[in-house]
Parts: structure tokens; sequence; C-alpha cells
């Protein structure tokens, strides 16, 4: 028992909030509790399966699946985390028990979701012109159970600044067919109506905005926002060098690409952008973010970019963790997970009601 829950518990550790691994040895558990017919020793009768199982109740408690790659998902197996020898073992505990290892991943859920809440009553609470960014901040990279989700946060961060300065500035972005080139542009009508989305007239005017790519956990290189008037920006929470700008930039397509960092030397920026050309128009350290967020909130216009600000903020919180909606309490006493069933032999014991 005590090699299976020092495994469980590392895995728990690693994993983001979302807790996408864990769920799926809990779901893994939960089947073969209740007579699913498969073989716990053999991988290949349950590594797929097991995938729909844990999406099944992801999809209702976080609003979405994993898309990591098939093969980050599956390290899920590996002999570093918890191979078949040990799920045989924790279906044993589990059965033995009614229960309990699953009433212990998901009360963890529950305590890595609580101290999101926190964050989020931060958030709903402060007045704009009191909002720490700092502070916010810490309350993700301070705690090892959030630190993992530190780079979502940080995009949701850069999200909500920049959508409110664009708004507040009322940016318009024009999109014009050449006059001399009309009776070509007639020819394409449909084309012009459906990709450009210019109707009537050779001119389209629209509000500028930007997006992020997703609210996946994914661990991945690529694109985190993008903005209708051309640049695609980069989020990453590191400190930047030319190695790191490199794999940062490999793999998007744009030649106005924008990285955020924590920080980044002078000499090592003008040695980036030199060294990759125009693709790089900019890089954002932590510092410039914290001097824009001073200026939104307690700059001459705060009084129309604060609140404004902290509605984007919130409003992409709930958007990445969906579960503050009471959908897990719900789902945990439907399974009928109760407080002593989370008491593990080493005296642990995880509350949840």
């Amino acid at each position: 028992m005590t090699e299976c829950k020092k495994a469980l518990d590392t895995v728990i550790r690693k994993s983001r909030v979302h807790l996408y691994k864990p769920i799926q040895i809990a779901e893994i558990l939960y089947a073969h509790r209740i007579g699913m017919n498969f073989d716990p020793l053999n991988l290949e009768s349950y590594r797929n399966e097991s995938k729909r199982w844990r999406d099944t109740v992801t999809e209702r408690l976080v609003g979405r699946i994993s898309t990591s790659s098939q093969k980050f998902q599956d390290n899920l197996f590996e002999e570093n985390a918890v191979p078949p020898r040990l799920i045989k073992k924790l279906c044993e505990i589990n059965e033995t028990n009614n229960g309990m290892v699953e009433a212990y991943i998901y009360s963890q859920f529950k305590d890595k979701l609580s101290e999101i809440s926190e964050a989020i009553e931060y958030v709903k609470e402060t007045n704009y012109r009191e909002f720490d960014l700092k502070r916010f901040i810490s309350m993700f990279y301070d705690r090892p159970g959030l630190k993992r989700s530190i780079d979502k946060i940080y995009e949701i961060v850069v999200f909500a600044l920049f959508e409110t300065i664009v708004e507040t500035l009322d940016v318009k972005i024009r999109l014009e067919i050449d006059p001399s080139k009309r009776e070509i542009a007639d020819e394409f009508i449909e084309f012009s109506r459906m990709i450009l989305g210019i109707e009537i007239g050779l001119y389209n005017i629209d509000n500028a905005t930007f997006y992020r790519v997703g609210v996946t956990n994914a661990a991945d290189r690529g694109l985190d926002m993008w903005a209708n008037f051309g640049p695609a920006i980069q989020i990453k929470h590191i400190s930047m060098d030319l190695k790191a700008a490199t794999n940062v930039t490999t793999g998007i397509e744009s030649d106005r690409i924008i990285i955020v960092c924590k920080t980044c030397e002078k000499w090592t920026i003008a040695s980036i952008i030199n060294q990759l050309g125009i693709r790089v128009k900019g890089i954002v350290t932590e510092e410039t973010l914290e001097s824009w967020y001073d200026l939104a909130l307690r700059g001459k216009y705060s009084g129309q970019m604060g609140e404004l600000l902290l509605d984007y903020l919130l409003e992409q919180m709930m958007r990445e963790f969906p579960s503050q909606d009471g959908s897990l309490e719900e789902f945990m006493k439907e399974r009928g997970y109760t407080k002593e069933l989370s008491t593990w032999e080493d005296g642990t014991i995880c509350s949840f009601y």
C-alpha cells in the first residue's frame, strides 16, 4: 500500500489542476470495482478505453477533455508512474475498502479546486485600484498544487490586459479590396462574402480583438494567442534566452511574433531579434506587464479600464477552471464517496464535505 500511495501521490503532485491522469486512474479503479471485464495486469485491455472513461468524467467536471499527445497520456502507465502491477494492487485496495482510492483521488481534486476558488474570489472581491498582480500570480506560483498551471494563469493575465487595452482604445480593423480589382472581386463574390467578410462595397471594418488558441492543458510549444490584426503571441513564464526563443517560435507561421516571458536581458532581446530576424516583433517581460497593469488599474484612465480588466480576468478564470458550480460535489455524492472512505493506513484523511 505504501508503494501504491507514493506512486499515486507523485502523479497527483505533478498533475495540473485538472488532474487528467489521476482521474484516469480513478476511473480504471471504478470500472474494475463495478465489474467491467478487463485484467489490470494487461494494459492493452484498458489503455484506450480508460481514456474514454476519463473523458466522460472530465467533460462533466471541467468542461473539457485532455488534448495531450497519446505518448504523453500513456506515460501514466510507465514504471516511474503507475504501471499495471500497481494498478492491480490499487484495484485490490480500492475494492476491499469500497472505493477508497477513488474517493482519495477526487478529494485531492477538490482540494486543488478550492485553492483555485481562493484566487477567483480575490479577483471578484478586490477593488481594481487595490488589485495586486504579483499577489495574484503568487497564489499559483507559491503553491505546489497549482504551480503546474502557472503557464495558463500567465496566458489569462496577458489576454485580459491586451483585450482591455484594444477595447478601451476602440481599435478598428479595415479590410479593403483595391477598387481597381472590382471586376475580379465580383467574379469571386462568394469568396469575398465567406472568407473576407465583405458583403457590400470593397471594404469591411471590424473591432480589433485577441483570441486564446485554447483553454486546454496540453504541453505544447505552439501558438498561445493571436490577434485579428496580425500578431501571433507566444507566452512562457520563463526567463528567455536565444535557445528558448528559438524553441517557442518554431512552427509558428507568422512574420509578427510577440514573446511574453518572465525576464529577458536587453542584450538578449537585441540578440534574439537580430538572429531570428523580423519574425520577432517584440518581447514583453513580466516587469513591463506589471507596469501596464498598474497603468490600467491605477493610472489616469483606470476609471475606464480597471473594472473591465478584472472582468476579463474573471471571465477567463471561469473558462479555464469551470468546476466552481457544485458539479464535483454532486458527482462525489452520486458515487458515494465519503470521508471515511479516504483514510489510508498511513493515517491520511481527506475531508470533502
